[in-house]
């Protein structure tokens, strides 16, 4: 039997890594990490973390609009505070995440991990081999092809932003986009969002895409779609985005046209690893076109959201097989998601657009949010959630925009998850009076 220097090597070490390459470690398996960069990769350095913290002021910003009259006062968004505040959250996360790898007996090799062959990768021209081989090197922002591309930013260059600009241009209309032209317009700036076609956020129920729109429009960003960019040039202290239709002057661009798979130069070619434009294709098991040879996270083809939750839940499921607890294929649960928006849209299971098109099989039940007296607490002024049941009246679907449409669809989670029907719902007793309770009480 042939002898290997690790049981399990991850290449890369976000969280389709170290969720599961830790509890792996206590287990007693021999277990390595190659990481080039920062360990705990994009999410905990420039990402989640980062854009959460960034978006609070946002989030307290709207809050106190909705009060304004019962607290007095106005709120402005202190930009470089924002930023130094974000460093201390997250600046030391990655000696944490390093700190709980080597107390699980994890080796951090620093270095650009190669495929050599299906046992071997290279870090530095050193080859290391392992029984197992997990890729996780996730996603990077996609670049306009376009000339004068070197004159816009992506999502870090704008988490990193010591002071906003007076004018950011977004080109997008994605989670970053939407997300990002949120930010930069509560924090003071003239923004411009062009999207290509008429839709952001297509994954979305568009009528509630529209409502965050709408709230947009009325606070200053301008929207312009059906828009494709030519080129982008420098003019002085500013830059000029050029279209087919328009030119837009501004001080500050973002390119948040999408995130494309890392899967260039790690010898995927070389081994026989099968991927594509979308990322490494793998079997119910995870596995690659290689048999000991695994992919977990973003950098994987695949229908379910390009999440971390969903990286965490495959990072783990590796685990439990890696440790023989597991013969079992993947069974993703039901994936929420998020935009981060001022209000929020949060969905999860069954969409409206997929329940419309089979009325014999769903119903659905539409709640304007400020009709809920739980919601009048806060005055929040707009939103609407739409709950989606079988003919059984389980749960099986559910979308909000509001201000807590992400706390709402987690706390339906389960009853979506777990098929909950009347008599398991009425059993859920929760904390009197709070988002939950109120949520499940239109159920």
């Amino acid at each position: 039997m042939a002898t290997y220097d690790y049981d399990v090597l991850y290449i890369g070490s976000g969280h389709g890594t170290f969720d599961g390459a830790i509890p792996l470690g206590a287990k007693g398996k021999k277990v390595a990490v190659v990481e080039q960069d920062l360990v705990g990769g994009t999410c905990p350095n420039r990402g989640c973390n980062a854009k959460i913290i960034l978006d609070s002021p946002v989030a307290l910003q709207r809050h106190m609009e909705n009060v304004h009259g019962v607290v007095t006062g106005e709120t402005t968004i202190n930009w470089p505070a924002n930023q130094a505040h974000k460093h201390a959250v997250i600046d030391g996360l990655p000696a944490f995440i390093q700190g709980l790898l080597d107390n699980n007996n994890i080796d951090i090799i620093f270095g650009r991990g190669i495929l050599a062959d299906e046992h071997t990768v290279k870090i530095n021209g050193q080859a290391k081999t392992a029984n197992k081989i997990v890729i996780s090197t996730g996603l990077r922002s996609n670049r306009l092809d376009i000339p004068g591309t070197n004159f816009a930013h992506d999502s870090e260059e704008f988490l990193n932003l010591e002071q906003i600009p007076q004018h950011v241009t977004v080109i997008g209309a994605g989670y970053i986009a939407m997300e990002f032209a949120t930010m930069a317009n509560a924090a003071g700036a003239k923004v411009t969002v062009l999207l290509r076609g008429d839709k952001a956020l297509r994954a979305y129920h568009q009528p509630f895409v529209e409502e965050i729109i709408n709230d947009l429009t009325q606070r200053g960003v301008t929207f312009m779609r059906g828009v494709t960019v030519d080129e982008i040039t420098e003019n002085g202290q500013q830059y000029t985005v050029n279209t087919g239709s328009a030119t837009i002057e501004t001080d500050w661009v973002l390119d948040a046209t999408g995130r494309i798979p890392n899967v260039e130069n790690i010898g995927l070619e070389e081994v026989g690893v099968k991927y594509n434009a979308k990322g490494i294709v793998v079997d119910d098991y995870l596995r690659t076109s290689v048999p000991n040879i695994y992919a977990s996270g973003d950098v994987i083809d695949k229908s379910q959201p390009k999440l971390t939750p969903t990286a965490i839940f495959e990072s783990l499921y590796l685990m439990h097989t890696f440790a023989g607890e597991t013969t079992e294929p993947i069974v993703y649960p039901v994936i929420p998601s998020v935009v981060f928006t001022s209000p929020r849209l949060a969905q999860v299971g069954v969409t409206v657009a997929e329940a419309k098109a089979h009325p014999e099989s769903y119903t659905l039940e539409i709640n304007h949010i400020p009709d809920d007296w739980y919601r009048q607490v806060d005055q929040e002024q707009m939103g609407d959630n739409v709950l989606i049941f079988d003919k059984n009246h389980k749960l099986v679907g559910a979308t909000e925009v509001s201000h807590k449409a992400d706390d709402v669809i987690n706390a339906l989670l389960p009853a979506i998850e777990f098929k909950f029907g009347p008599s398991e719902i009425e059993r859920m007793v929760h904390l009197f009076p709070t988002i939950a309770s109120s949520a499940w009480g239109q159920l």
